[in-house]
């Protein structure tokens, strides 16, 4: 049974997420659909691929990922499918996947090369659904494209070392539904740069000199719940997918504020950190 995965900026008010799930219904009625999300911002690459690269591995082996974000051809957007880790990506050739691709390797990239036979201004409609149902049947890739061997790159997808290593540069790739930042500094890359040094994390005006390893763990559990004063607390952690994100204790934009929020950030608004020699 084909599992095919929708991440995508149609939103849900509109008819395109239905009708795209409509049609992959026509052309495989046993076809598995998963909506990842339909709330990428509108054309955001770097939303897309900080989504998808964090959803994907929870899939089966051979499942088939569908990412409508910026998906209009062009000379400079052709269409791609990418094989990776045996699961299929079927997007637009925009710096999407290179996210993903920066830390495997694919094992098989093709151009979509279809179009001639589909007239259509919706693709991930007219021509990703092909595309999915032709791989979903056991089709392979050479068939609907030629093979290529290199993806268009996205910008400030890596953080900065500067200063001789004692600074990191960083930027916002993604605000999440609670608010919380996330950046494009990962624990790996983070640690290779600090070599245990102390730090300090600058963002607009606020400063952090610590990494949580929990949210909770900025609660003094001593102090009797009436007497703590923790939530809209800000902090820093490293996410459950290894990207440093600023966050605010129990955000909620109706109470407390967020991070985005209280701190004025948004996506691709830069974060500094600093390493200092005892």
């Amino acid at each position: 049974m084909a599992i095919i995965t929708l991440t995508t900026d149609f939103g849900t008010k509109d008819h395109f997420a239905g009708a795209v799930k409509g049609a992959l219904l026509s052309e495989i009625v046993e076809a598995k659909v998963v909506d990842i999300s339909h709330n990428i911002a509108p054309f955001s690459i770097l939303e897309a691929a900080y989504v998808i690269q964090n959803a994907f591995e929870s899939f089966p082996v051979g499942s088939i990922h569908i990412i409508g974000v910026d998906s209009e051809i062009s000379e400079e957007n052709k269409h791609i499918v990418v094989q990776l880790n045996d699961h299929y990506f079927i997007c637009a050739n925009n710096g999407i996947m290179s996210m993903i691709c920066s830390e495997i390797n694919p094992q098989k990239i093709v151009e979509v090369n279809i179009h001639d036979k589909i007239s259509t201004s919706f693709p991930v409609l007219d021509v990703f659904v092909k595309v999915a149902a032709h791989i979903a049947r056991g089709g392979t890739l050479e068939v609907v494209g030629k093979i290529i061997t290199e993806i268009k790159p996205i910008k400030n997808i890596a953080p900065i070392v500067k200063d001789d290593g004692n600074q990191l540069i960083g930027n916002v790739i993604y605000v999440d539904h609670y608010g919380n930042v996330i950046t494009n500094i990962k624990k790996r890359f983070f640690e290779s740069v600090q070599k245990g040094r102390r730090f300090e994390i600058s963002a607009r005006n606020h400063k952090f000199k610590r990494i949580y390893n929990h949210y909770s763990d900025i609660v003094d559990f001593n102090i009797s719940a009436e007497f703590r004063n923790d939530e809209g607390q800000g902090l820093v952690v490293f996410n459950s997918s290894e990207y440093l994100e600023i966050a605010v204790y129990r955000s909620n934009l109706a109470t407390v504020g967020s991070a985005s929020t209280l701190l004025g950030l948004d996506m691709m608004d830069s974060i500094s950190i600093n390493f200092f020699k005892d």
